[in-house]
């Protein structure tokens, strides 16, 4: 049994360049590498039998990939070693922006992963809206329909309307939020302040949107989706 299960979505489409994605990479090395979150992870108060984090590539409307699995954090040594994985992962994909797809992909892992929790969280970080894949709000609701607690957005910025889009479409449930990087260079501040609220307190919330959809409609959109419910909670 693990306080919080936490997967984080990266985006790699074509819109980044090799030096963006690297900025995006590093910036998650360094937050799981920093003595804050890794103190955060430790804390049994906050985290009792700590965090479970996977990590997934994603672009076009079939191109993800989980390149590092569900790891079980617990120490200082632990973050820093899922952070050596991250750092050894290639970017498989450079290809259209399809978040809609990427939950897709992302949620049904929550339910074969081997872990109980109290909190299961989805971050997903990105520097354009939907061109390519599955419709994200309908993938948002039945994500949130299946189990998933809240999903949380990181958009950079540049792409006109990008933060809206975020806000209407990738962000739900309760006390979720949507942090934004003003520019990839910002992106490693960012994603530091993210996780450290998602860890930190991962049933409260960084709260700047309330969610507009409501639990019935999450509901019906999920039976009309089907195949896949989070197991039962210890």
């Amino acid at each position: 049994m693990v306080n919080l299960e936490l997967s984080l979505l990266l985006d790699v489409s074509g819109s980044v360049d090799a030096n963006e994605f690297n900025l995006q990479r590093q910036g998650y090395i360094d937050a799981f590498n920093n003595p804050a979150i890794q103190a955060l992870i430790a804390n049994n108060n906050a985290n009792p039998g700590g965090i479970a984090v996977n990590f997934i590539y994603w672009s076009g409307s079939a191109q993800q990939s989980q390149s590092v699995g569900w790891t079980h954090i617990q120490t200082a040594a632990d973050a820093a070693n899922f952070a050596t994985a991250i750092a050894g992962t290639v970017r498989p994909f450079s290809g259209l922006t399809a978040p809609g797809s990427a939950l897709n992909f992302a949620a049904p892992l929550f339910a074969s992963n081997m872990f109980d929790s109290n909190f299961q969280i989805i971050d997903v970080s990105g520097d354009g809206a939907q061109n390519d894949g599955a419709n994200t709000l309908a993938a948002r609701n039945a994500a949130l329909a299946a189990g998933i607690d809240r999903i949380n957005g990181l958009p950079i910025l540049g792409e006109n309307g990008l933060l809206a889009f975020y806000q209407n479409n990738i962000q739900g449930g309760a006390n979720s939020f949507t942090t934004p990087a003003s520019s990839f260079a910002d992106f490693g501040t960012a994603i530091l302040d993210k996780l450290s609220k998602e860890i930190g307190d991962p049933g409260g919330g960084g709260g700047d949107v309330p969610e507009p959809m409501s639990l019935v409609v999450w509901s019906v959109l999920g039976l009309a989706a089907g195949g896949w419910k989070l197991r039962r909670r210890s």
